[in-house]
């Protein structure tokens, strides 16, 4: 799969961007109200790494947050 880290599964997430316009009641304002919702996508950090997988050196996808916390053992 793409776009997955391939020691601890982290891949994309989903949400919401939300356009408002308006002035805030605190502001003086009447409110502020919803123009547009669009989806985002947040994607993780990998990394094409050369790593040690059973034995042998072999090309993997890895988050950045696993390269940190030593999960994998970088092949020379």
């Amino acid at each position: 799969m793409a776009r997955v880290c391939e020691i601890c599964g982290k891949g994309s997430t989903t949400g919401n961007n939300i356009t408002r316009r308006g002035k805030a009641k605190k502001e003086g304002g009447i409110g502020r109200n919803v123009t547009g919702v669009a989806r985002k996508v947040q994607r993780p950090n990998l990394q094409k790494v050369k790593a040690i997988v059973n034995g042998s050196p072999k090309r993997v996808k890895v988050c950045t947050s696993c390269l940190k916390a030593g999960k994998v053992e970088r092949a020379l």
